[in-house]
């Protein structure tokens, strides 16, 4: 959400647009970046003529295929109801950030009483760009996987990308190693390693500034995430021309088109957390790996067709101001 605000914040001021983040302030329309506990000040915001539109990311479900703990259990059950709350009673639009998102929330909380669109998330194509600095390996290739947490119940995708690595290196003699840049638990980053035949170096959170160069330091990006909602991850390596490679659950398939890119059956039941067809993603990953010109190519011109921040700025715009 942090990601969504701050590019969109700079697409409003682009446009000479006032913003504030204090629901007591004047406002033509609110957008709600998923929930708030304000909800005194929302329904008053309302009631002073304010158009209310919330942007709905994905509901809150690992909890439900596996046991995460009391605090993060409550602490996600709590969250879906406060969503719901706001869906139900307090917009005048709702924007879900894929069609993934909206039929997830229409079968588990019915269709919303308010107009609904889909508005996919979108990239600076200035900013996130294949030109520039990089340290692009040229003697082995580079696996990466960029999320803001694969901690706990979260890091079901990050075992798959390390056993996809270590597959790629033990059986088909690939130079291969996997980075990892996100939050990882010290239990998972001191276990994987033995797990995998291949290197595999964990970055930590990066600044939002090196990304750019980060995602043009490899040449395949592992989406990790099982059922991502919309994930900027992807649209970010997308823009700088990374190919993407994943399971096809969630938004994936709205994002990864053509050659931008190769997404493969989960084999499993995802919303259960089963194992996934690992074994599935190494032809597709050689592919991806043997002909970089054709698939970084690609998912450049993915990002410039769809997954513009303009495009995304003027959808929300629409949707906010009802034009």
């Amino acid at each position: 959400m942090a990601t969504f605000r701050l590019k969109f914040e700079d697409g409003l001021r682009a446009r000479g647009l006032d913003l504030t983040h204090d629901l007591s302030q004047p406002a033509e329309a609110v957008l709600v970046i998923g929930g708030t506990r304000d909800l005194l000040p929302l329904w008053k915001a309302r009631r002073r003529g304010a158009h209310v539109v919330q942007r709905l990311d994905g509901i809150n479900w690992v909890q439900r295929a596996r046991w995460t703990g009391p605090r993060y259990h409550l602490r996600a059950e709590y969250g879906n109801l406060l969503l719901a709350f706001i869906r139900a009673r307090l917009t005048d639009g709702v924007v879900y950030q894929s069609q993934f998102i909206r039929r997830w929330w229409e079968d588990w909380y019915a269709p919303a009483s308010a107009p609904a669109r889909v508005i996919l998330n979108g990239v600076d194509l200035q900013r996130y760009t294949p030109e520039g600095p990089s340290d692009l390996p040229a003697d082995k290739f580079r696996l990466l996987v960029v999320e803001g947490s694969l901690a706990g119940g979260l890091n079901t995708g990050l075992h798959a990308a390390a056993r996809l690595t270590g597959m790629l290196a033990a059986e088909r003699k690939f130079p291969v190693e996997l980075v990892v840049a996100g939050q990882v638990d010290k239990k998972t980053q001191a276990d994987l390693p033995g797990r995998s035949r291949a290197p595999i170096r964990f970055l930590g959170r990066v600044p939002r500034e090196q990304i750019p160069a980060l995602d043009r330091s490899a040449h395949l990006l592992f989406s990790a995430e099982i059922n991502p909602p919309c994930p900027n991850s992807v649209i970010e390596a997308l823009a700088c021309g990374l190919p993407v490679l994943g399971f096809d659950t969630g938004a994936l398939g709205e994002l990864v088109a053509g050659d931008a890119g190769r997404l493969v059956p989960y084999g499993g039941d995802a919303w259960k957390l089963e194992p996934p067809d690992v074994p599935a993603l190494i032809e597709p990953a050689m592919e991806i790996l043997n002909d970089q010109p054709r698939f970084r190519r690609a998912a450049r011109a993915r990002a410039e067709d769809a997954l513009g921040l303009d495009r995304m700025v003027d959808a929300y715009l629409s949707a906010l101001f009802g034009s």
